[in-house]
């Protein structure tokens, strides 16, 4: 019984050190993946997990930047879920290679579907041309669950670098790659500043992306076998009545 103990001990221990190492990679709202070059066109996905065991996700409401606004924001369709998307005027008009620029998307909101408790859902967006006077775009994001609770992904990253209690999503921006880098991103045809943005379909998020948080949490896994291994291991020896 002594050994059982033990044994019981050593596992819940290691499973409370898995998930610590495994959870944080899946907690909050993220965008990916993380990166794309300064002045072109990318694809990204709001992945969004759910964090209540009781409740559902049911409503994601995604902030666009009003100091960096984008000309071209469309959307993939998500089984389930409607999608509005809402455009206003800027303060300030902002020149683009199409033209001037007076309105720009401010928020695109997903609803009427539901994420449930231990699982996640992509949100996928084609946007640009991005800006190449900033490092990063912020995308503050509210998550509604079925119980009326609402999480507010709002904090900006800090200074220091530690992680903030409700990151929002960011995107970070690096420099544009090659002799044509922003023509290679843009497409074909660009449509008038002025057109309302569209319903169009895009591929499926970066597989890096998607991997992520399940690589972590399987690797975590293995870890802890392995301690449970060598620990019951040492324990057997111990037990063994010497020659």
């Amino acid at each position: 019984m002594s050994f059982v103990r033990r044994a019981a001990t050593v596992l819940a221990a290691t499973t409370a050190l898995t998930a610590g190492l495994a959870l944080p990679a899946l907690a909050h709202v993220t965008i990916q993946p993380g990166s794309a070059e300064q002045g072109g066109f990318t694809k990204v996905a709001f992945r969004v997990p759910n964090e209540r065991d009781d409740a559902s996700t049911t409503t994601i409401e995604v902030t666009f930047p009003a100091d960096h606004p984008l000309a071209f924001v469309s959307v993939k369709p998500v089984p389930g879920w409607k999608v509005k998307v809402t455009e206003g005027k800027l303060p300030t008009p902002v020149k683009t290679q199409y033209g001037e620029l007076k309105e720009a998307v401010t928020k695109v909101v997903w609803s009427g579907g539901k994420i449930e408790p231990g699982q996640f859902q992509e949100f996928e967006v084609s946007m640009g041309q991005l800006p190449t006077d900033t490092e990063q775009l912020v995308f503050p994001t509210k998550q509604t669950y079925s119980s009326g609770e609402v999480v507010d992904w709002s904090e900006a990253p800090k200074t220091d670098g530690s992680e903030a209690e409700h990151p929002a999503p960011l995107l970070k921006l690096t420099p544009a790659t090659g002799d044509d880098a922003h023509g290679a991103a843009a497409p074909s045809t660009a449509p008038a500043a002025s057109a309302a943005p569209s319903v169009a379909a895009a591929e499926p998020a970066a597989a890096a992306g998607t991997t992520d948080g399940t690589a972590r949490l399987l690797g975590g896994a293995g870890l802890a076998v392995g301690v449970i291994g060598v620990i019951i291991g040492a324990l057997g020896l111990r037990r063994r009545p010497s020659a």
